[in-house]
């Protein structure tokens, strides 16, 4: 026979190792119920059992550290459910159960299902006393959610009417235990919130088994208890029973002779409390009061006649209105003085007096300017004359007048003086007294004989 190159061989130890991981980690926690048998403890402590049912068997070990946790005691023919994990015990080869929790078949289940329920909610924070709601210190009405055929209410009511009578307490029928109890419990709950008559809730029931008190572990009393606006006192069963609905409840009493004692404050006392503090606060009254009279009269003698601070005061106010009525007209003068000067002043500086200030120094300018102006002028006009006199006496205009000419060339405009200076031919402009002759020479003498008539041109 050939073996696969893929398979590798394994030792029995190595292959019942690898069947103990296996088993270890596929199920790591298995709960298993049956009958024990073949029980033995050895010398060690520890408990060995089988664990079987009418079809097959399986071997559970019990250590020793664990059995002080036992809520039974194990024996042959007991119905047990088992909690654990499976392993294999090599040197034999046999799979067994490493048992970490033991209990009857019937409690052990309650037990599995509290612990669950009871993890579940911690989880979630229904029992962090963060959440947990105060107790009012005397509620006027409360809400008693019990059977009223049970024990349980007439013990509550007996010690409310011993603490405080005057609260009331309104009663809400619901069964305690069975089936559909749980839901009547948590209707009940619902219905006091919503009703809003009461300031507190106490569930109430007296003591019994695991299994009476298990409506109060089921997990809609849970919810109606965490849910509630209203305060919720727990009282269920004796002082070492312990519920769900205790853990999730904002307050927890012993019993319900306990929670009545807890939900409500004892009259007498507060009676008792109350004239010891009205005592207290008249006492301390009367001394406040004696404090103050003492003041007072200690304030009368030094403020004296109240009266008379007012006739002092009053001829304060008059001395000061004088005073006032003085410094007022005082300052009216003083502003009237120098609203005055200001305004002789504005007056003073007032434009339009300053122009026709001006105005008349202007005119009184142009008429001295006007006389100045006549007095040069006739001085002038005496020395023009004089000067015209003269320039007329030696002027060639005067010479001209007398019968005399000015000779120019009619080419340069140069002045002839002599007859040398002409040539026939020449063209000659002469200038008489009143006007001028443009001539052409026809002849040049030099002595002194008369010069021939020429053709004379009017310019």
């Amino acid at each position: 026979m050939t073996i696969p190159f893929e398979e590798r061989i394994q030792t029995v130890s190595e292959l019942t190792h690898s069947i103990r991981g296996l088993l270890e980690t596929t199920f790591p926690f298995v709960t298993v119920t049956g009958e024990i048998s073949n029980l033995r403890q050895p010398t060690s402590g520890h408990l060995y059992f089988t664990l079987k049912d009418s079809d097959a068997q399986i071997k559970a070990v019990l250590f020793k550290p664990q059995q002080r946790y036992l809520a039974c005691t194990p024996s042959d023919g007991l119905e047990v459910l088992c909690r654990g994990r499976l392993s294999v015990y090599e040197p034999r080869g046999e799979y067994q159960i490493i048992v970490d929790y033991l209990d009857t078949k019937g409690a052990g289940a309650l037990r599995i299902a509290f612990e669950r329920l009871k993890a579940k909610l911690a989880a979630e924070g229904l029992f962090d006393p963060a959440r947990k709601k105060r107790l009012p210190f005397l509620p006027e009405k409360i809400a008693l959610v019990t059977s009223p055929q049970g024990a349980a209410v007439v013990d509550f009511l007996r010690m409310a009417r011993n603490r405080f009578p005057a609260v009331s307490i309104e009663i809400h029928p619901v069964r305690v235990q069975g089936d559909g109890a749980a839901g009547e419990i948590a209707e009940a709950i619902d219905e006091a919130n919503r009703r809003r008559t009461s300031e507190l809730i106490v569930l109430c029931r007296g003591g019994g088994s695991s299994e009476d008190l298990w409506a109060f572990n089921e997990e809609v009393v849970a919810r109606a208890i965490a849910r509630s606006e209203l305060p919720v006192v727990s009282a269920i069963g004796h002082e070492v029973d312990i519920t769900i609905a205790d853990l999730v409840a904002d307050a927890r009493a012993a019993t319900p002779t306990a929670a009545a004692e807890l939900v409500l404050p004892d009259g007498r006392i507060l009676k008792q409390k109350t004239a010891e503090c009205t005592g207290r606060l008249l006492g301390a009254m009367r001394r406040h009061l004696t404090g103050y009279r003492h003041q007072v009269a200690t304030s009368q003698r030094l403020l004296g006649d109240p009266t008379m601070m007012v006739a002092h005061l009053l001829l304060r106010l008059d001395h000061a209105r004088d005073t006032l009525v003085r410094a007022t007209q005082l300052r009216l003068h003083r502003d009237h003085a120098a609203i005055n000067e200001l305004l002789g002043r504005v007056l003073r500086n007032d434009p339009r007096q300053r122009l026709a200030n001006a105005r008349l120094r202007t005119r009184e300018c142009q008429e001295r300017l006007s006389l100045l102006i006549n007095h040069q002028l006739e001085r002038k006009q005496g020395l023009l004359a004089q000067g015209a006199g003269r320039l007329d006496a030696v002027s060639p205009l005067a010479v001209l007048g007398r019968g005399y000419a000015v000779v120019r060339t009619a080419a340069t405009g140069a002045i002839i003086r002599s007859a040398s200076q002409a040539a026939i031919g020449d063209g000659l402009r002469v200038t008489l007294h009143q006007g001028s002759l443009d001539c052409t020479v026809a002849a040049v003498n030099e002595g002194t004989e008369p010069i021939r008539a020429t053709t004379p041109r009017q310019r």
